[in-house]
Formats: C-alpha cells, sequence, structure tokens
C-alpha cells in the first residue's frame, strides 16, 4: 500500500466523513488495508497495528476511530452495502432473479471478496457486533433488492401479498450454504437452479404470508 504521501496532515475527527477530505481518504485506506488483512490472515489475525501500518495512517488514529479489530469489521461492512452496486431491473422477475443469483455467485467467487465474505462471516459467528454488521449488510442488500419483487406483483408476475425480502433470501441461501456451510464450489448452475426455484415457488404463492391467504 502506497498511501503515505497522501494521507499527511492533522489526524481526523471521528465520525466526522466529508467526501473529498481527509477524513474520507483516512477511511476508504484503511478500510482497504483491513480487506487485505482479512484476505491474507483471516478474521482471527486482524492486527490493528498492521492495518495501520498498511494503511499508512497513525495507529493512534486507528485506534481512536475504530477502537478494535472488531470496528473495522463492522465498518468495512457499512462500506461494502454502501458501494455495492444496484439492483437489476430486466423487465421480469426470472431475469432480476437469476440477476441477484449471478452476482452473488460472482461476489463468492472472487478470490478477494470471498476471502473476505469468509472472513466476516467467521467474525459474526463469533462477535455480537459483528453479527450486527453482517446483519445489516444483508439487510440494506434486501431492501436494494426488494422493489424487483414488488415490480412483479403489480405486473402479476406472483401473488399479492408476496414477501419481497423473503424472495430475495431464498435466491441466495443455497449459494450461501455451499460457501460457508458445506464449503462446495458455488457454480454458475448453482446460481440459476437457485433463482429458479426461488421463482417456482413466489409463483405458487410460497412467500405469501398465511394471514394474507386467509384473508
Amino acid at each position: 500500500m502506497e498511501q503515505n504521501s497522501r494521507l499527511g496532515g492533522p489526524a481526523a475527527t471521528p465520525g466526522s466523513v466529508r467526501p473529498g477530505g481527509r477524513t474520507a481518504k483516512v477511511r476508504a485506506a484503511v478500510l482497504e488495508a483491513t480487506q487485505d488483512a482479512l484476505v491474507e490472515q483471516g478474521f482471527h489475525a486482524l492486527n490493528m497495528d498492521r492495518v495501520a501500518a498498511g494503511a499508512g495512517v497513525g495507529k493512534t488514529t486507528v485506534y481512536r476511530r475504530w477502537g478494535s479489530s472488531v470496528g473495522l469489521v463492522s465498518d468495512l461492512l457499512s462500506d461494502m452495502a454502501e458501494q455495492s452496486l444496484p439492483a437489476a431491473d430486466t423487465g421480469s422477475l426470472e431475469g432480476d432473479l437469476l440477476a441477484n443469483a449471478r452476482l452473488v455467485r460472482q461476489t463468492l467467487t472472487a478470490p478477494r471478496m470471498g476471502a473476505v465474505f469468509q472472513a466476516v462471516i467467521a467474525a459474526a459467528a463469533c462477535d455480537a457486533q459483528c453479527a450486527t454488521a453482517l446483519n445489516g449488510f444483508y439487510a440494506t442488500r434486501i431492501r436494494e433488492w426488494a422493489p424487483c419483487v414488488e415490480r412483479a406483483v403489480g405486473r402479476g408476475e406472483v401473488p399479492a401479498g408476496t414477501d419481497a425480502g423473503e424472495v430475495i433470501r431464498a435466491v441466495s441461501a443455497p449459494l450461501y450454504y455451499r460457501f460457508a456451510v458445506s464449503r462446495e464450489a458455488v457454480t454458475e448452475a448453482d446460481a440459476d437452479r437457485a433463482a429458479g426455484a426461488a421463482l417456482a415457488a413466489a409463483r405458487a404463492g410460497a412467500y405469501v404470508p398465511r394471514a394474507t391467504q386467509r384473508g
């Protein structure tokens, strides 16, 4: 990492991110260094001093702003949610769910991002703050993709009352199971099958709450 020359000047004020300002540059450098460390060593070996050195910033700045390795991972997840690609709008629910599944698969199988997700999932399994941050990341992504299901309801592709968030969860769940639990390869065929299964279930009304069905 070659950021020493770009990050000179007074220490950043915690929580005062200014787009284009030094604080934003410090955050970007530290989060990139955090990703590097997670890829190379995983969460349990994440070291604040090494992250500071990799980012080219003072240790005091890192400790003051992020507090711990858990704080680094939590902020990294927030940043990843902010930087994620927008949801697709292909004109059909089938196309949108297929795009979602293939994006999840692409992320999980990318050498760098796959390693980052393995690390943050491990962190979430042993730390409540990391678990909350990971939940927030996925909640953001579900909110981003839910409108594709809502549009499908409006087009009559799936029943009224379909729970959009549950449909999106159903697409990625089998892929994350292979990635994080059974540790199998996640192929494009797996992604296509997950999207197809979620679509078929949605069309059949599987994601309409029972109370709605009775009404």
